[in-house]
């Protein structure tokens, strides 16, 4: 997600990146030989696309935390990262990321990012709100476990609700009406002009 805001949290602990990390690798590991090139709610994105995408957002991680800047990584991570072994591309990935976050001070750290320099803890919660619309995205491309945790829907609802209209960033959809009714997941998919079939 490049979309960004101004972060005015205070740095915090408590974001469900460990959670949401295991919420899409959960889904990953669901992934059938003969789905990889199924299509995704994300209209240029195969199920293999989109994987690809959240490997290649989580190997950035010990990179940008140890200071590098896009320039000085350059075109590493571009293009296909998952070779041969998908999931064992993505759970590798993700565990360097885990233990680059788990790091005491990491949130505090300035990161630069492609729009800018900013905080750790900005750069941890966009990557954790990343992980959880994707986790819906590719449940949907598999069609398994499209129901999320509640915790990680409360989370990027409370995160895309300071951004106002997503469309404006040009990565998403505009947003869908839902009744008033709607529960948060709903809610929240709707802000990405999303659909919730469940």
């Amino acid at each position: 997600m490049a979309h960004h805001r101004q972060h005015r949290r205070e740095p915090r602990t408590g974001t469900p990146y460990p959670e949401a990390l295991d919420a899409f690798g959960e889904r990953v590991r669901l992934i059938t030989p003969g789905q990889w090139d199924s299509p995704t709610p994300c209209s240029d994105w195969s199920v293999r696309d989109l994987v690809n995408h959240l490997t290649g957002e989580q190997l950035w991680v010990p990179e940008l935390l140890m200071g590098a800047t896009i320039g000085e990584v350059g075109e590493r991570f571009d293009g296909d990262v998952l070779g041969d072994d998908p999931v064992t591309a993505w759970t590798d990935a993700a565990e360097a990321a885990r233990e680059a976050w788990a790091v005491p001070g990491a949130t505090e750290l300035t990161v630069h990012l492609s729009f800018g320099d900013t905080s750790g803890q900005y750069y941890l919660d966009q990557l954790t709100t990343d992980l959880v619309i994707h986790s819906w995205d590719l449940a949907e491309g598999i069609g398994r476990r499209t129901r999320l945790p509640d915790e990680l829907v409360g989370f990027a609802l409370g995160e895309f609700a300071g951004y106002g209209d997503l469309s404006g960033s040009g990565l998403f959809d505009p947003p869908l009406p839902v009744p008033e009714d709607a529960g948060p997941q709903t809610r929240l998919l709707a802000l990405t002009g999303r659909r919730d079939g469940g």
